[in-house]
């Protein structure tokens, strides 16, 4: 166990050099700017863009380049102020929302500040993450915790939020028929988030028994295994599964079969939200979609859902941490990374406690 002075006058962190080169280096401790706060980081959890990052240099379109702190689903406490903060005192167990906008660009004022062309974001490349002791954010991107909400349940906010914006983009309410495609954390998550908003029924699909086991556990209405490569059929076996075609499909598992399924099987005039990520460009029934008018919407990250998603675990509407199965401490970050990119482990969420 790290002694307490031990962490004062350090602070190590999960620095990723390479693809699969991730090493606990010592950094400096930031100091905050104004309205900026120091925190003293508690819990990290492992999101599928670290793993991506970790395995292959790269998610998407943004290239690892230099060495960068990884992590950005994050909790923590203030340990200091920066000149200008008034909303936050020292103590302070905060949500940390990682994307910090430029706040005076257009798509900024009118709201949308996810897309904002000069948003830095943790440990999107050059920008460090915050899997380490200490780090600084702006205030405002900071959520106080209320005393009975955990570290972990604040870490876990950060893909909570991911699926409250893609329930909004997909307009689901109560009465709405689901389909959400992949039972992974941010799948079961959006299932947790679809039926709080009062989805009537929620079919969820995946490949591994197990997390579909873990998924009608927690509330999913119907299950389907995916074991063809046939849209076709799969899309078939859905409707077969629930009582009648979804209103909204939620596609959260990035498979581009998966993608093709959700157009094919959501009714028409419906809609199919692009939460997960899969090719950068991918054949689709486009026509299909188009002549049966079924909108497809796609999502980058959130924008105003951390209050929401803080609402929802706050009053107990939705209950995060059976979700989180594994557990390090950040010396482990490396065993951590292991854990969660290995289905054998049967992990759904691998947090990370940067105070121990």
């Amino acid at each position: 166990m790290t002694t307490v002075s031990e962490m004062n006058n350090c602070n190590l962190s999960a620095v990723l050099h390479s693809k699969q080169d991730l090493r606990i280096d010592e950094t400096p401790i930031p100091e905050p700017n104004e309205n900026e706060v120091q925190l003293a980081i508690g819990s990290v959890g492992i999101c599928g863009s670290d793993l991506k990052y970790w395995l292959y240099g790269k998610c998407g379109r943004h290239i690892l380049v230099n060495p960068m702190v990884i992590g950005h689903e994050a909790s923590g406490t203030v340990t200091k102020l920066g000149s200008g903060v008034k909303n936050m005192k020292l103590g302070d167990r905060v949500a940390i929302e990682p994307g910090v906008p430029c706040r005076l660009c257009r798509v900024c004022k009118e709201g949308r500040y996810n897309l904002c062309p000069d948003i830095k974001f943790c440990a999107t490349p050059p920008v460090d993450g915050n899997l380490g002791r200490y780090y600084t954010h702006a205030a405002d991107f900071c959520w106080k915790l209320p005393d009975h909400v955990s570290l972990d349940e604040g870490a876990m906010l950060e893909p909570l939020a991911v699926c409250v914006y893609g329930c909004q983009r997909g307009a689901v309410s109560v009465g709405s028929s689901v389909l959400v495609c992949g039972a992974g954390p941010v799948g079961i998550m959006t299932m947790l988030v679809a039926k709080t908003l009062g989805a009537s029924e929620v079919c969820i699909t995946d490949i591994d028994d197990n997390r579909l086991t873990f998924a009608k556990k927690l509330g999913a209405s119907y299950t389907v295994k995916v074991t063809t490569d046939d849209c076709q059929q799969l899309a078939s076996d859905i409707r077969n599964a629930m009582t009648s075609a979804p209103d909204v499909t939620l596609e959260c598992s990035g498979s581009d079969q998966s993608l093709k399924t959700g157009i094919l099987v959501t009714k028409s005039g419906g809609c199919v939200v692009l939460i997960g990520r899969g090719s950068l460009e991918v054949t689709i029934p486009i026509v299909n979609a188009a002549t049966r008018e079924v909108d497809i919407k796609g999502v980058f990250r959130y924008a105003n859902c951390y209050p929401k998603a803080l609402a929802m675990v706050a009053s107990g509407q939705i209950d995060v941490k059976p979700l989180i199965t594994h557990h390090f401490d950040l010396k482990e970050s490396l065993k951590a990374f292991e854990t969660a990119s290995n289905r054998d482990s049967s992990a759904i969420k691998v947090m990370i406690h940067c105070n121990q």
